[in-house]
């Protein structure tokens, strides 16, 4: 059965720069730095409801794609609305690599400016709750699961497992990238780029919730629809929506990945109720 404690999912990611003032002298500047040298300049996430049937599984109704705060907000700015706002969903969290990067750096930064995170620690108890490894359902970082748990160490990252099942990857630029949209005063491109990485992280955890048994096919595909009608609704106000939106059709199209799964057939009960195979494994009398 499903851990029922949260209603809302959040595929998250998460933007930064290098602190180089603060680096150490003799600090390779070419190396990625250590995480207290990083400075958050975008929180993005997809936020969904969480849809639960009667039968234990899930589907998720997509509420919401955006970056937290303004574009001109401080870090400080940026932590205080992100944990505010992550203190009144109480989600389940969704990233990539999120327990390796992410959700350390989110709460190292909250740590330098005095910013209470106290929803992360206090929400559960030892068995489950956002800091234990294993409770996907409250942390699922998907390069984890994915991996089993370090044990293929040849994954790849975000980009190589979305490009490998058709998503669009990388849209309006690179993470080696953002440094410089920062310097350039480009920080909408940044937000854009960074909710391009959580909308692939939201179709690559549906995917996942059915390969896990969260979800059916019918949950699956209600799930991406609903992303889609979020990105078609959106796109004119927001083209970098349509800019994924365009290249994930592309690539159904041109690489026969389909978006959608098959669905399995529906047979009519005595009662009149619509009933999916897929939750009998035999055809009922």
């Amino acid at each position: 059965m499903v851990q029922q404690f949260h209603s809302v999912l959040a595929c998250l990611d998460v933007e930064t720069v290098p602190e180089t003032d603060l680096l150490p002298s003799d600090a390779d500047p070419a190396a990625f730095p250590k995480l207290p040298y990083h400075r958050v300049v975008a929180v993005s996430f997809v936020e969904a409801e969480i849809v639960r049937e009667d039968a234990g599984y899930e589907w998720y109704r997509v509420t919401g794609v955006r970056s937290g705060g303004r574009e001109d907000y401080s870090e400080a700015q940026i932590l205080k609305a992100f944990w505010r706002w992550f203190a009144d969903r109480k989600p389940r969290v969704v990233t990539y690599n999120g327990r390796g990067f992410d959700l350390p750096l989110l709460k190292l930064r909250a740590l330098f400016h005095g910013v209470a995170a106290d929803a992360w620690y206090k929400a559960g108890d030892k068995w489950s709750t956002y800091g234990q490894r294993y409770s996907a359902d409250w942390h699922c970082d998907l390069y984890d699961v994915l991996s089993d748990f370090g044990a293929t160490r040849n994954l790849g990252g975000l980009d190589d497992v979305c490009r490998s099942m058709g998503l669009p990857s990388k849209i309006g630029g690179h993470g080696s990238e953002v440094a410089d949209m920062v310097a350039q005063g480009r920080i909408a491109d940044v937000r854009a780029y960074c909710e391009g990485d959580v909308l692939n992280t939201f179709a690559l955890y549906v995917r996942y919730a059915l390969l896990s048994g969260r979800t059916t096919p019918t949950g699956h595909n209600r799930s991406l629809e609903s992303l889609l009608e979020l990105l078609s609704r959106e796109r004119g106000d927001r083209p970098h929506l349509g800019v994924f939106l365009d290249m994930w059709t592309e690539n159904a199209t041109r690489r026969g990945m389909p978006l959608l799964v098959s669905e399995p057939p529906v047979i009519r009960l005595a009662d009149g109720a619509d009933r999916h195979l897929e939750s009998e494994h035999v055809l009922p009398e």
